[in-house]
């Protein structure tokens, strides 16, 4: 009887011997059911700005497969797949391995605040599996720049300074927070602005900005292009000035007055010393 329970003993030693040595299939990766998965399945952001997420897609099958890539979308929504940077429609797994792919999403600009469920699927001969993504839309942001009247063309006299009027607008619904307010200007001209920075902007309010524009001496007279930007983090708007620059009339008589004065000295020089 002892020898029996010892065989029977000694039996499952080699039993579970056996259990622990040999692989199991279901711990190994080939194995694994096929999957599509994103690192962050939530993502918040204004309307014009892109929703990126990561995802993995898993063939889990023995042989290699081709998933082709679609997404059911609202109205005015964009969708792009990338894989190592290029945009792709569809992706081909080998048996058992994983994929990354990047998905970008843009919002329609009409988009209401509110979170959106976006249904994203990978399908193939032998798979169809899908992803569940949410996009948050906490609202957008938009600039107008211009000025008070609309009019964008201005006379400067050569050496002087002019003094224009600049509005800056949120139209979107989000604050706009630091506004910065630069230019880009002809050679050796200068423009200065008052204030230079709109430290914080609230949906559907607009600040006034005074920009005093100098005109360098000598400068031809002409049309001149000068460009102001309005810029933060969130947008940018550019409007482009045209600036035409008129000499002074003391200038205009000064070159007179050297002309008379010129053709004076030559008449003076004739009568004193005659033709040779």
């Amino acid at each position: 009887m002892l020898k029996k329970s010892f065989s029977l003993q000694l039996h499952l030693s080699f039993v579970c011997f056996l259990v622990a040595i040999i692989p199991n299939p279901a711990n190994g990766q080939q194995a694994r059911a096929s999957s599509f998965k994103a690192q962050l399945m939530n993502i918040e952001a204004a309307s014009n700005e892109v929703f990126r997420y990561q995802t993995t897609l898993h063939n889990g099958l023995s042989v290699a497969q081709t998933y082709e890539l679609n997404a059911k979308l609202p109205d005015g929504w964009l969708i792009s797949f990338k894989v190592n940077g290029s945009q792709v429609r569809s992706v081909q797994v080998e048996g058992g391995q994983e994929q990354p792919i990047q998905i970008e999403i843009n919002a329609s600009q009409s988009a209401e605040p509110k979170k959106y469920t976006l249904p994203i699927s990978a399908q193939s001969s032998g798979d169809t599996l899908n992803l569940s993504l949410e996009a948050v839309v906490r609202g957008s942001y938009a600039l107008q720049f211009t000025t008070p009247s609309g009019r964008l063309s201005e006379e400067v006299v050569s050496g002087s300074s002019e003094t224009i009027q600049l509005t800056v607008k949120n139209t979107g619904t989000l604050p706009l927070n630091e506004l910065a307010i630069s230019s880009q200007l002809p050679a050796k001209w200068e423009a200065t602005f008052e204030p230079s920075t709109v430290e914080q902007l609230e949906a559907g309010k607009s600040a006034d900005i005074t920009a005093t524009l100098k005109v360098p001496e000598k400068t031809i007279a002409g049309d001149y292009v000068a460009n102001f930007t309005a810029k933060n983090a969130n947008d940018q708007q550019e409007i482009s000035f045209r600036v035409l620059v008129k000499t002074s009339v003391l200038s205009g008589w000064i070159g007179i007055v050297v002309i008379l004065a010129a053709v004076g000295l030559v008449y003076f020089l004739i009568r004193k010393y005659g033709r040779r």
